[in-house]
């Protein structure tokens, strides 16, 4: 297991090396001027000139990747040209905000809908196993923003129940026990709409996993041995048939830091997503590149984990 997490860990160096580098190129080669941006469309080029020599962009590409790749190793991701402050320390500021939202649907989203796929397929073929697998398919298959634009638009905007941008009512000035049903508010409808597309995922995924997993032969096996089907199904079947669903969450857990820029932007939540949005259409090379590289990081280890997870899931599974 030593060699094995070790081993592992070497391996994630080369990956993330990899995705810095093509988002590095990239972003650098995507049409648009970050001076441009920032100093107006009324500037004159000698201005322009400044700004670029300012920002090392008037540098050939191999050079800003150098000094760039530098500074990185020693933890420095450069400065936000859009906020003139460190690159870690804004994404750090929007993190709290992301978690709680991405956070939030996860468990609830993995409770639920693991839940309901085992549940479906106990009682296989009846009401609410079709019901269920069409609903599920239906969710699975709409826009997750055209979903959180329909909720804010019925709950926020036509009954006006849930308030539908931010993560708080600034101008209210609530505090305490106020402060926190506020946030609460708030986090609903972003939080639902991200809830109900995962239960979707993770509803169809266990389901299929099961089903597959309830014909091998060794549930043939342990029936033959006189098992009860509580025991057959919960402590064989549902243990292997878990593997491809732990996958897929270990994935979406390698988001839960950096948000969903889609559900974050519709309900203007003050997340990483957002963040990431506005720094693309800022041509805001060093915080889009630091967003990027802590979702690269972020995925490698999920990734790591689940693979760790595996030999505590399935017995059969051993590390060399």
């Amino acid at each position: 297991m030593r060699s094995f997490i070790i081993r592992r860990l070497l391996q994630i160096l080369p990956v993330i090396l990899a995705v810095v580098t093509i988002n590095f190129v990239l972003i650098h080669l995507a049409p648009g001027d970050p001076a441009f941006i920032l100093a107006g469309p009324e500037a004159p080029q000698e201005y322009l000139q400044e700004i670029r020599e300012r920002l090392g962009l008037n540098k050939p590409l191999w050079e800003q990747y150098a000094i760039y790749m530098a500074r990185a190793v020693k933890g420095d991701l450069g400065t936000s040209y859009r906020f003139k402050q460190p690159v870690a320390t804004v994404i750090a500021g929007q993190v709290p905000a992301t978690v709680l939202l991405t956070g939030t649907a996860f468990v609830v989203s993995v409770i639920l809908g693991v839940g309901l796929g085992i549940i479906s397929v106990q009682v296989k073929g009846g009401a609410f196993d079709r019901v269920s697998n069409a609903l599920a398919v239906t969710l699975y298959s709409v826009p997750t923003f055209w979903i959180g634009l329909m909720l804010l638009l019925v709950f926020g905007v036509r009954l006006r129940w849930l308030p539908v941008q931010g993560m708080r009512s600034v101008a209210a000035g609530y505090t305490g026990w106020e402060a926190t049903k506020d946030v609460a508010r708030h986090l609903l409808l972003p939080a639902f709409t991200l809830t109900v597309v995962q239960i979707a995922e993770y509803m169809r995924l266990s389901r299929a996993s099961m089903i597959e997993a309830m014909d091998k032969l060794y549930i043939r096996t342990a029936r033959s041995k006189g098992l009860s089907e509580r025991v057959v199904f919960y402590k064989h079947a549902l243990r292997n048939a878990l593997i491809p669903t732990v996958t897929v969450i270990g994935l979406r857990m390698g988001f839960l830091f950096t948000g969903a820029v889609l559900i974050e932007t519709v309900f203007g939540w003050p997340g990483v997503g957002r963040l990431m949005n506005n720094a693309v259409f800022s041509r805001d090379y060093p915080l889009l590149l630091g967003i990027l590289l802590v979702t690269a990081v972020m995925v490698c280890l999920a990734n790591f984990t689940v693979d760790l997870s595996y030999a505590f899931i399935d017995p059969r599974i051993k590390y060399k």
